[in-house]
């Protein structure tokens, strides 16, 4: 094994000066306990004790001179190459941890965090000279230069900063890019949960670009780029980028309602993500006050509180079922007792609904299976023109559609079974069920 290990340094120690690290990196998972350039250190010295016993011509030659790679003891008995300034595989890098290291403290200057880690982008250079020492070598045992890098320099800012290098959802990753020198940051995103009731009709849940100009600008959104003026997620929005310093934010709800709709009872969950935030140890209590006095009694937010990422997709594939309050219209009049009949079979019965007309742009055309698990008749108006209806149903139901049949794509509906036609003249969302965190 000795031997072995001997040829393969004899071998890279021909192609040039090579430094310790870059050496010791070839063997690097033979044992532990030591850095890279304790290793190569090590294998050097292996080297010049073994040309020394070969080659008794110089033996007055001290051994701190043997240890040095430039002996000319050592280099004549392994025929290495004419020495150059810098290590011929990483042209030099290794020399400069320190000076990385402070780069890094430097770039995260301002950010509040407790966990980093340190990631390397090699120039083409390095990887091409990395490529030719693994090829040469042939070594079973060695770790890439990034690897060894990160690690590095890693160390170095946490003796900095006094914060810890983790793997596991870093706070910030610090790139090392080599070709232009410099540090370009990777902030994680802080993620808040929390539920948002409605209080006024006419908002949409999330920004919504005008549909004839994208966004840009034109007549029909008065050159505002928005199909409408502001939105659930937007009332939130400019609270949570000051309190975190964040560039931006995006908006996660469990599920959407109507534009027309209210948000009512506990409220519908979201997360909310601050994108690069700077402030990371914020008071949600305050933000929370802070929200819903900008937000001047259109929405309320409840319940903050800090999540993961994994929040986002809990609440995304959450199926949660519903309740709604919905104030209905009929074109002529009903009794109580044929409306309570056809609300009685609603609930009994499998409704199958193709893709609504007013939804069809953006979801696939197709028939889908839901449930009415309860439906009750609240208040029949006097004139038996118009009700008050409570739902409780499954998941992706279209409550409007349910009523109105829109012409026949939902089956039964209520039009059907009353034979007169019926529209949602409100929508209230009282519930959204489920554990979503």
């Amino acid at each position: 094994m000795t031997d072995h290990i001997l040829d393969i340094a004899t071998s890279i120690l021909r192609e040039g000066a090579i430094c310790d690290h870059c050496i010791g990196r070839l063997f690097a998972n033979l044992s532990t306990g030591l850095t890279n350039d304790q290793r190569g250190a090590a294998v050097k010295l292996a080297l010049v004790l073994d040309a020394d016993q070969k080659n008794k011509d110089s033996s007055d030659d001290s051994l701190l001179k043997l240890l040095a790679p430039s002996s000319v003891h050592a280099r004549k008995s392994l025929k290495i190459k004419d020495e150059q300034k810098k290590c011929w595989v990483c042209n030099g890098l290794f020399e400069d941890l320190d000076t990385w290291a402070e780069k890094v403290k430097k770039a995260v200057e301002g950010f509040e965090f407790n966990t980093f880690v340190v990631g390397t982008k090699p120039s083409g250079l390095l990887i091409e000279n990395e490529e030719i020492l693994w090829a040469t070598s042939r070594t079973r045992w060695a770790e890439q230069l990034k690897t060894e890098m990160n690690r590095e320099v890693g160390k170095r800012v946490e003796a900095l900063l006094g914060k810890n290098a983790s793997m596991k959802l870093p706070d910030i990753t610090a790139i090392l890019d080599i070709t232009q020198g410099t540090v370009d940051l990777e902030v994680r995103s802080l993620f808040i949960f929390g539920r948002y009731r409605k209080i006024i009709r006419g908002i949409p849940q999330t920004r919504w670009p005008c549909r004839e100009c994208g966004g840009s600008g034109c007549e029909r959104c008065d050159f505002t780029g928005r199909m409408y003026p502001e939105s659930v997620d937007e009332l939130i929005r400019p609270e949570v980028m000051a309190a975190t310093g964040a560039i931006d934010t995006v908006f996660h709800g469990a599920g959407r309602e109507d534009i027309d709709a209210l948000m009512l009872g506990k409220g519908r969950p979201f997360v909310v993500e601050a994108v690069q935030p700077i402030s990371r140890r914020i008071d949600l209590t305050r933000l929370q006050h802070k929200v819903n006095r900008h937000a001047d009694g259109k929405i309320e937010v409840l319940g903050l509180k800090f999540v993961t990422r994994s929040a986002v997709e809990a609440i995304k594939q959450a199926k949660a079922d519903k309740v709604y309050r919905i104030g209905v219209t009929f074109r002529a009049q009903v009794s109580e007792e044929k409306l309570i009949s056809a609300l009685d079979i609603l609930s009994k019965k499998s409704i199958i609904q193709r893709t609504p007309t007013r939804v069809a742009h953006r979801r696939a055309d197709m028939d889908r299976e839901r449930r009415v698990h309860h439906i009750e008749l609240e208040q029949l108006s006097s004139d038996r023109q118009s009700a008050l209806i409570k739902v409780d149903c499954q998941g992706g139901l279209y409550v409007k559609e349910l009523v109105s049949g829109d012409e026949g794509r939902t089956r039964p509906s209520l039009s059907e079974l009353l034979g007169v036609e019926s529209k949602v003249a409100e929508l209230d969302v009282i519930e959204v069920k489920g554990i979503f965190i």
